[in-house]
């Protein structure tokens, strides 16, 4: 098959990479334009440099809806285009192009989080399963017929990083598999979903809030983790936490009021706790700010905790 790929991220490079390895005919790489970053130098996506190893010819265009970016597609001839999280609305005019139709991979399983955040969401929401959709795209979001879709389950201790991968190297497999079986694919229109739009996820959206449950601010930490990380302030410093599990044995602490005491950290024992919404959750990885990640043992080594200090101000 021939195929024109549309993607930027880490997250599109297993898919490009199968799809060459599968023997299909990758003509052309579309991706977004070159970013500055450190001392004004232009970086190119994790796919361009993909691309560029592998020979395949790069196009950055600026907007979609442009005379001759459409005839150069055209002109391709592709039986697909593939599109993996390309960070561009691709217009109807392009969505017409190829023989086949344009084809999406997606990082659950529609229409579950539709959206450009839905690893980690579904890690944030306590979901059990999720995995990749291929679906045949329209003018909508995330709304087009599914093709096919590839189950995993989202382990406990699951991270947005490690699931990250985890569907990367699946999205691969996924549209090696959807494009062999192609013919023999029934699409299947999308119902409503019951979830909420997977939104793009900020860096501010890591502060923890200590008036919800030890359970959910676990999940907020793991769908953090590795960014924008889940954070909050001790005596005026950024205290990320990495790793925390809820409490089950809070004998230690039994004489704290569960009821008002949200956001207070204590330690004993070598572990620390911090008192949530009727709940404890204990930390095991930490992080000051100006510090390196440590466990909560090596942290309370080199540092005592003011016992009962109230997170966050």
């Amino acid at each position: 098959m021939k195929i024109v790929f549309m993607g930027t991220p880490d997250f599109s490079l297993e898919p490009l990479k199968e799809l060459v390895k599968a023997g299909h005919n990758v003509s052309l790489v579309l991706t977004r334009e070159d970013k500055k970053r450190n001392r004004g130098e232009l970086t190119p996506t994790p796919v361009k440099e993909l691309a560029n190893s592998l020979n395949i010819p790069v196009l950055t265009p600026s907007k979609m809806k442009d005379e001759e970016l459409i005839k150069r597609l055209k002109a391709e001839n592709a039986d697909f285009f593939v599109v993996v999280a390309y960070g561009k609305i691709l217009p109807k005019e392009i969505l017409d192009i190829p023989r086949l139709g344009c084809i999406n991979i997606h990082a659950s399983l529609l229409p579950e989080y539709r959206g450009a955040a839905p690893i980690q969401w579904s890690i944030i929401d306590g979901r059990e399963k999720t995995g990749i959709t291929t679906m045949l795209m329209d003018e909508g979001l995330d709304t087009g017929d599914i093709l096919k879709q590839y189950e995993i389950i989202i382990d406990k201790k699951e991270t947005g990083g490690s699931l990250f991968e985890r569907l990367a190297i699946l999205g691969g497999e996924a549209i090696v598999d959807t494009i062999k079986n192609f013919d023999n694919i029934k699409p299947i229109p999308q119902g409503e979903t019951t979830t909420e739009y997977a939104k793009m996820i900020s860096k501010s959206m890591g502060e923890i809030d200590f008036n919800k449950s030890a359970v959910q601010i676990e999940r907020l930490i793991r769908g953090m983790n590795p960014w924008p990380s889940a954070y909050t302030k001790y005596q005026g410093k950024v205290l990320k936490i990495w790793d925390a599990e809820l409490a089950d044995d809070i004998s230690e602490i039994q004489n704290i009021n569960l009821n008002e005491n949200y956001g207070k950290i204590y330690s004993f024992n070598s572990r620390i706790f911090i008192v949530c919404n009727q709940s404890v959750l204990e930390v095991l990885s930490l992080q000051l700010e100006g510090k390196k990640r440590m466990s909560a043992k090596d942290f309370l080594m080199g540092k005592e905790i003011e016992q009962g200090y109230k997170l966050g101000e």
